[in-house]
């Protein structure tokens, strides 16, 4: 399994930007999907940005155009930087990896529980 340690969330007014942190530990290869993920209260935890180790980033619906997912391999870090937010991004942010069959994976397409690594998860509030 891969380490994982979240970092940069915070409280932030409506419109407003943050960028998100990953530490992992290296990859062995690059058969593998890294993605974040988000639960709100009263809410099932639900993915909004992923990256493979072919480097494609997909978005849901929600986060396109708002929120950028990218990596450092250098620095093993995974980044989101996340703009014009609204109430509805309120939540615990968590970074997740998986090893996968190749490296160009539809990684939008695992099922939240086939994920196999978490961090402890980074809260993000905003405010109206």
């Amino acid at each position: 399994q891969v380490q994982l340690v979240e970092s940069g969330g915070g409280s932030v007014q409506s419109g407003g930007s943050l960028t998100l942190s990953c530490a992992e530990t290296r990859h062995s290869n690059n058969r593998y999907c890294m993605a974040w993920f988000r639960q709100a209260p009263g809410k099932e935890r639900e993915g909004v940005a992923f990256i493979n180790g072919h480097g494609r980033a997909m978005y849901v619906d929600s986060t396109k155009g708002r929120f950028t997912i990218s990596q450092d391999n250098a620095k093993n870090t995974l980044y989101l930087l996340m703009n014009s937010l609204n109430p509805e991004d309120t939540a615990m942010y968590y970074c997740a990896a998986t090893e996968v069959p190749y490296s160009n994976y539809p990684c939008d397409t695992i099922w939240p529980s086939r994920w196999t690594s978490w961090g402890q998860g980074t809260q993000v509030t905003v405010s109206s």
